[in-house]
């Protein structure tokens, strides 16, 4: 399977794509990042300063999470749940992204701020049984 996800690794990295100003493109380059992470975990096929770079804009979709109504939204959370579940900060200390970790640990507030909304709003939908 890595073998075959060597390509899309490679065009992933590619400056034209890390550099991209797009919003939504640049929150699907951050899904594709996060799932070659997951694929790899615990390895990482990238090289250190590359995995510095990949972890730039995964973190920078943080601090959008409370823009629900965005068509990008599924994939944030999708992301962060990734994040989460192969335990990516774990790699990013040990990668010395303390200023992401800090990052990361500012836009904290942004992600609670959401799930309490998305959870406010669940509560109010009576279509939705407990």
């Amino acid at each position: 399977m890595l073998i075959d996800v060597q390509p899309t690794m490679k065009a992933l990295i590619a400056n034209d794509l890390l550099g991209y100003l797009d919003m939504d493109v640049k929150v699907s380059i951050a899904s594709c990042f996060s799932e070659i992470i997951r694929i790899t975990a615990p390895d990482t096929l990238y090289n250190d300063d590359i995995m510095k770079e990949i972890f730039r804009p995964i973190v920078g979709d943080f601090k959008n999470l409370d823009e629900i109504s965005r068509c990008s939204f599924s994939k944030r959370v999708s992301i962060l749940e990734t994040v989460a579940k192969v335990r990516s900060s774990i790699l990013m200390l040990d990668l010395d992204c303390n200023d992401l970790i800090f990052e990361m640990s500012k836009h904290s507030d942004i992600v609670f701020s959401s799930m309490e909304t998305m959870t406010l709003i669940l509560e109010e939908t009576e279509s939705i049984s407990a």
